[in-house]
């Protein structure tokens, strides 16, 4: 696979940016499920039709995103340094490279927002949806934020609704856009996803991988919505994985394997990207 570095110097303002966060992806089901062909819009625009195995910088949906939006996004899991695509400024950082953009500001949506994007996040989980006061830090750093109660967790349509608010979104304003799109429908419960199981049985390895085909089915129209102004830089990648009883855990936010090994890749979309090109690829 190609992991050579992009020049994020001149992709920051000439691309829109997505990070895709599919929050609580296993790598190991992202893996099978690609290999299977079972993911066929994501598979097509992976590298070299692979996920990259990484490590991911938080064991929550909270600590990980904030990471992230500092510049830490999931680390390769080979042995480093690994220059990284954005980087706050700070003496003596080991990963930040000629190639890294690099932003005076505190997280990486200001930083943009002051380079000239718009910034927006459509979220998911519960961290986004200003109940309370940390569920307001992360959408505070974007000049807009979007949740509703349709785009949480319990919903069995919740990627539907939030890919179509992302279509919104992005085509709307003219300006480059970065958003963040926190994938819900991945994360506990997701058994509704998988045919004949049960509330009672309750949630599965099965029915996570049900749920990631279900957001796969559902992802074209915001590819092609983000790249409709101008060529768009995405980054697909889970902020954490999740445990369905290995070694007697259920759950995440403890430091299993299973939680911390995730599936990550960046990719350019060109202006004008459809469906269409990936039945030709």
């Amino acid at each position: 696979m190609d992991t050579t570095l992009p020049d994020m110097n001149a992709v920051v303002g000439t691309h829109d940016i997505l990070l895709l966060t599919l929050d609580t992806l296993r790598y190991d089901v992202a893996v099978e499920l690609a290999e299977a062909g079972r993911i066929p819009h994501l598979a097509r625009l992976l590298p070299g039709g692979r996920w990259e195995e990484r490590h991911a910088p938080g064991s929550f949906t909270y600590a990980s995103h904030l990471a992230m939006l500092a510049g830490f996004l999931p680390t390769p899991a080979a042995p480093g340094p690994h220059p990284r695509l954005f980087a706050a400024a700070f003496p003596g950082s080991v990963s930040t490279a000629p190639r890294t953009w690099t932003f005076d500001t505190p997280d990486l949506a200001s930083g943009l927002a002051a380079a000239g994007y718009r910034t927006a996040c459509v979220g998911g989980t519960g961290f986004f949806n200003r109940r309370s006061a940390v569920g307001s830090v992360i959408p505070d750093m974007f000049q807009e934020s979007h949740w509703e109660e349709s785009f949480g967790v319990a919903d069995p349509h919740s990627f539907e609704n939030q890919a179509a608010r992302a279509v919104q979104v992005a085509r709307s304003g003219e300006r480059p856009l970065f958003l963040l799109l926190n994938v819900a429908a991945l994360h506990q419960p997701n058994w509704f996803h998988l045919p004949g199981a049960t509330r009672e049985a309750g949630d599965t390895r099965e029915s996570h991988a049900a749920a990631l085909e279900y957001v796969d089915r559902h992802l074209p129209p915001v590819l092609e919505a983000m790249a409709a102004r101008r060529p768009c830089f995405a980054i697909v990648c889970s902020d954490h994985g999740t445990a369905y009883g290995e070694d007697g855990h259920t759950g995440h936010r403890i430091g299993h394997e299973v939680v911390w090994t995730v599936p990550y890749a960046h990719f350019f979309l060109p202006h004008g990207y459809t469906t269409a090109e990936e039945a030709t690829a």
